[in-house]
Parts: C-alpha cells; sequence; structure tokens
C-alpha cells in the first residue's frame, strides 16, 4: 500500500482516541467504529511503524515508550491540522491575500471608496489591485477574483452579477461650445468620436435612427485603452465619447461633461459580474468574504 493510500492522520486520531479512553471498545464507542476495526487498525499502525505502542491486558492498555514518542507527537500533528483547517475554513476569520482585477472605471468609481469599509471589516485581509480594461486569463495571471464587463464567455468561470448600467455620449462644453452639440446620428459624422482600442471593443457606438439601430463607427482621432481615459480626454475637450453612465454621473451634475444625443439612445445597459474559476470545493473564505460584500455594497446602475 502507497503513502498516498493510507490515511495517516486517521489512523493518528484512532491512536490517540484509544490511549485517551484507555481502550480498545470505549474509543469504538467514541469514534463510531467497532472494536475489532479499531484493534485491527492499530495492529496495521504498529506493523507499518515496525515498533509495538502498546502493551495489552485485559484490563488496561499501557504505552510502550515508542507509544509515547508517537501519541506526543500525534497530538502536535493533529493540532497543527486542525489550526490549519481552522485558518483555511469557509467559516473561520478569512486571511490572506487577494488579488483582483477590475476595469480602471470600475476601481475608480465603485470600487476605491469601498475599500477602506472592507478592509475594515476584514483586518485580516490585504488586497492586490490590478486595474485594466483588458480581459486576462484568472489562472495565468494568479487572480481570485475580476469584475468583468459586458457578456461572459469563458464556461470555466462563475460569476455573481454587480448589476447593469447604461451608456451614455457625452462631451465636455468647451467641445460643444467650439464644434456645436450633434443634434441628430447623422451631424456625429464630422464630430471626433473617441472610442477603445482593446481587441474585444465593440464595432461601435448603437444609436436610433429613424427607429431602427444603427452602429456608429468610433473613428476619432484618439483611441484609448481604459474607460477613464476616455473620460478624462472628454473633459478635457478632446471629443465625445460613450461611456457606463455611473462614470460619468458626477461630471454631468457637476457641468465638466454634457450628455448628448440621448433622444437617440437606443437603451442598452452594460452588464457587471465578479468571476473567479470555478473548480469545484469550498471557496477560501478571503475569496468568499470579497464576493459577498461586492454582492451587497458595489453595484452598478
Amino acid at each position: 500500500m502507497s503513502r498516498l493510500e493510507i490515511n495517516r492522520s486517521g489512523e493518528m486520531e484512532v491512536f490517540v482516541r484509544v490511549v485517551e479512553q484507555g481502550g480498545f471498545s470505549a474509543a469504538a464507542r467514541a469514534l463510531r467504529m467497532t472494536p475489532s476495526a479499531v484493534s485491527k487498525l492499530i495492529a496495521r499502525l504498529e506493523s507499518r511503524l515496525g515498533a509495538r505502542l502498546l502493551n495489552r491486558s485485559t484490563r488496561q492498555l499501557q504505552l510502550t515508550a515508542e507509544g509515547t514518542a508517537f501519541y506526543e507527537r500525534s497530538l502536535r500533528i493533529l493540532a497543527d491540522l486542525e489550526e490549519a483547517e481552522r485558518g483555511l475554513g469557509a467559516a473561520e476569520t478569512p486571511t490572506g491575500r487577494i488579488r483582483l482585477n477590475t476595469s480602471a472605471s470600475f476601481g475608480t468609481h465603485i470600487l476605491a471608496p469601498l475599500v477602506p469599509d472592507f478592509l475594515a471589516l476584514h483586518p485580516g485581509v490585504s488586497l492586490n489591485i490590478v486595474q485594466t480594461d483588458q480581459v486576462v486569463d484568472l489562472f495565468e495571471e494568479r487572480t481570485d477574483v475580476a469584475v468583468r464587463a459586458g457578456p461572459l464567455k469563458n464556461s470555466r468561470l462563475v460569476a455573481r452579477k454587480l448589476g447593469a448600467t447604461p451608456m451614455v455620449i457625452v462631451a465636455a462644453p468647451i467641445y460643444l461650445a467650439r464644434f456645436g452639440t450633434p443634434a441628430n446620428v447623422a451631424e456625429l459624422e464630422r464630430h471626433n468620436r473617441l472610442g477603445f482600442c482593446y481587441t474585444r471593443a465593440s464595432e461601435g457606438w448603437p444609436l436610433l435612427r429613424d427607429g431602427e439601430t444603427v452602429m456608429m463607427p468610433t473613428v476619432g482621432s484618439v483611441q484609448a485603452s481604459d474607460g477613464e481615459a476616455l473620460r478624462y480626454l472628454a473633459i478635457s475637450g478632446a471629443g465625445l465619447t460613450r461611456l457606463a453612465a455611473f462614470t460619468v454621473r458626477e461630471d454631468i451634475r457637476a457641468g465638466r461633461l454634457v450628455a448628448v444625443l440621448e433622444d437617440c439612445n437606443p437603451g442598452d445597459r452594460e452588464d457587471f459580474h465578479a468571476v473567479y474559476l470555478g473548480q469545484g470545493g469550498p471557496l477560501p473564505a478571503r475569496v468568499r468574504v470579497l464576493l459577498d460584500f461586492l454582492a451587497e455594497r458595489a453595484r452598478v446602475s
């Protein structure tokens, strides 16, 4: 029998229980085993170790010198195993570092303001936050949780929905004062349309024209890899861009940006999910509490 086929911690637990209960029958009752099963297990353990652990008589058991040493070491090993399981168990206090991947927009506008609350709730947890609008491979990047926008395609991922946000075309007052405010889809042709340059970016902006949805390509002079870069470009007056509403609401209220062509908005919404690899078994406590926190507090609308 290989070492992998031997339940060594189980043998230690039975042996310790026999010593503490003072006999095979009492240990068997405590472990819900038969006395013969306990006796055979101890005999097999002694045979494998090549040493007698217990001197048996009709009335009592007595530890040998080897048995005493093995008993003391077994107690330490079982205690260490119990502590390790407590530290990693789903019901225990979460500890450890979480690697979190998120878009720049979600990280800036929703996640960052909530981080102090999360750390206060779970002081044993620390965060590594990587912000990118590119889709990363969670396994290759050793990422625990990623927040993703748009449709999910990877079947290996388990997702918890964080909500959905409408999309809005915005521009800065300084840009509109210089180039005018587009009144319809056709007038967008003469405007600088800022878009995304990563590979999964959409083909353009969906807009309503004569009751039908058409795609307006983003062929402006600047393309960027993340929504926050586009937001700052728009605020600076570089052109129009189409972004998730939650990222520009404060800018619109403050007058830094103006929503345009709302009558042509088809009302599409972008879904946001917290995703992780579905590999079976319970999640580490540190990951579970982050997912629960995001689902409760980091709602996207």
